[in-house]
């Protein structure tokens, strides 16, 4: 489908254009990273018809690009919304462009309501059908310009010196491909302390990613290089699918931490997927299985894979059985059975 681009001075008068080779090669790079990690055909990534509304970034050099691409999505969240554009807006570091994914909300969202500052390059996507925050992650990294990459849930907050002290933590370690940072949790309006098993760590994160999710998508920068070559988020996933990244990234790399908190997640909302889907164990056993299916773990990192599949398998059983749904549940416990044989 074509991409429909207008321009802030144009609005109401666009013009339809075919998407530019630049953004399908990246599209396309996506899915055939993701499917040699699966070991299966490449899974065709739906291009979606956008609304790109372009602020052009105000720079001494014209030909300078940003040097981090900043990455919003967001569905039926606009007040929320605002707070977080305006946290990107107020970062001491300033080489970067903003790119909002709306991923087709209802509640009347208008890129002439953000709090944007006249010195930031503004992008915004409007998608037209309601896809899922992994497909409008990926359509705004297919976008984007930067080296870096940065995500921020449209209900987070980052600190004024995020950016700054990521970027400043990635030039002095030359030889780290992404890294993150500590966080503040705000639960129903009240500081919380997270779990010890939530607590950041650094370094070989493959093993802990497996239990649970270690990395957090609004405090992470990362080489764009290094998401395009794991494939990006899996819009097949309907939850978990930064769990599915993670695992993906974590499997060669080490993870980065800069020891401070700069970020703010803020969580009891309605609307979030943890509260609206149960039994997400589901998917985090669909991204080991595709670990497993792939081969090219070590002979640690599957002997690990296998041990969390089988336990999580069994809780899954478990909450099946519980819900009355029997059929469901004998699937899982003979996963969990069969699951040091799986190829």
């Amino acid at each position: 489908m074509p991409i429909v681009r207008a321009h802030p001075d144009t609005v109401g008068t666009s013009a339809t254009l075919q998407e530019n080779s630049e953004a399908v090669s990246h599209r396309n790079l996506i899915a055939l990273s993701r499917s040699r990690l699966a070991g299966s055909s490449p899974r065709r990534l739906q291009p979606a018809q956008l609304l790109f509304l372009t602020k052009q970034p105000r720079l001494s050099n014209s030909k300078k690009m940003p040097q981090v691409s900043v990455i919003i999505p967001v569905y039926n969240r606009k007040e929320l919304l605002k707070r977080a554009v305006a946290s990107v807006c107020a970062q001491a570091y300033r080489n970067f462009e903003l790119i909002v994914v709306d991923d087709a909300s209802t509640d009347g969202i208008k890129h002439g309501e953000l709090p944007v500052s006249s010195d930031v390059p503004l992008t915004w996507l409007s998608r037209q059908h309601h896809c899922g925050v992994s497909a409008a992650r990926n359509a705004g990294a297919a976008a984007s310009s930067g080296a870096w990459l940065s995500f921020l849930d449209s209900d987070d907050e980052w600190h004024p010196k995020k950016l700054a002290r990521q970027v400043a933590w990635m030039i002095a370690h030359p030889s780290f491909r992404i890294c993150q940072t500590r966080e503040i949790w705000i639960r129903r309006g009240k500081r919380v302390n997270p779990p010890a098993t939530h607590i950041k760590t650094a370094g070989n994160l493959f093993k802990q990613s497996l239990q649970r999710c270690m990395i957090t998508p609004s405090s992470v920068l990362l080489e764009r290089s290094l998401f395009t070559h794991v494939g990006g988020f899996n819009e097949s996933l309907p939850a978990c699918e930064d769990y599915d990244l993670w695992l993906r990234i974590c499997r060669t790399q080490q993870i980065g931490l800069v020891d401070e908190y700069l970020l703010t997640r803020y969580g009891g909302h309605c609307d979030q997927l943890s509260a609206t889907i149960p039994l997400l164990d589901r998917f985090r056993i669909r991204s080991m299985l595709d670990l497993l299916r792939a081969r090219q773990l070590t002979p640690v990192q599957q002997a690990a894979v296998i041990k969390q599949l089988q336990r999580k398998a069994a809780i899954v059983a478990n909450g099946y059985r519980k819900r009355g749904r029997l059929a469901e549940s004998r699937n899982y416990c003979r996963l969990a059975d069969k699951a040091g044989a799986i190829d």
